[in-house]
């Protein structure tokens, strides 16, 4: 748990030490975005590394890795150019669809509770390649709709408890029952 929570510490550090120069070239919605990318992806592997969820760290990855393919394949496909001539490769959002995928990753696996905060980031993001002129609202949508489609291939609930064994009594009758959820 220690090894891969340093690994991750690191990964964050490399990523932040690289993109300090591009982010004084943008807005600041644009960078609160970019910094959003990183950010809902590493919170949703936190989340199930913290919780010892081996299961739902896998189901992550794969989740994670679908959402980037098909992400980047309709990217390079389709070529897209984005709004006021401001390059290529619009369609669908990357931005949209990674951070729509760890909040949906969230939700799908542990609640709708756990997962408010990741949505809220995730619409954030969403807004802020709008704001920059990267993204129309076509784009937006596909990125979500890609990014929540490849977490429900993927994840199931998280179930804590696989076993539980209750009692109840009613007119000195007793009842006992076993469960058990595969």
């Amino acid at each position: 748990m220690q090894k891969n929570i340093s690994v991750l510490l690191l990964v964050i550090l490399f990523w932040i030490v690289n993109c300090q120069q591009s982010f004084a070239q943008k807005s600041g919605i644009e960078t609160a975005g970019d910094i959003g990318l990183v950010t809902a992806p590493v919170a949703a592997l936190t989340v199930a590394l913290l919780k010892k969820d081996r299961q739902g760290t896998w189901q992550f990855s794969k989740g994670f890795l679908l959402n980037q393919a098909v992400t980047f394949g309709l990217k390079v496909g389709i070529n897209k150019r984005r709004p006021f001539d401001n390059g290529d490769n619009a369609f669908p959002s990357g931005h949209t669809s990674t951070t729509f995928q760890a909040a949906s990753f969230i939700h799908k696996r542990y609640g709708f509770s756990y997962s408010i905060p990741s949505y809220a980031l995730a619409g954030f993001t969403a807004f802020s390649r709008i704001d920059a002129q990267k993204h129309d609202g076509w784009d937006i949508l596909a990125g979500a709709v890609i990014g929540i489609g490849s977490t429900l291939i993927f994840t199931t609930e998280y179930q804590q408890e696989h076993m539980e064994l209750t009692f109840n009594t009613k007119d000195g009758d007793y009842l006992m029952g076993f469960t058990y959820t595969f």
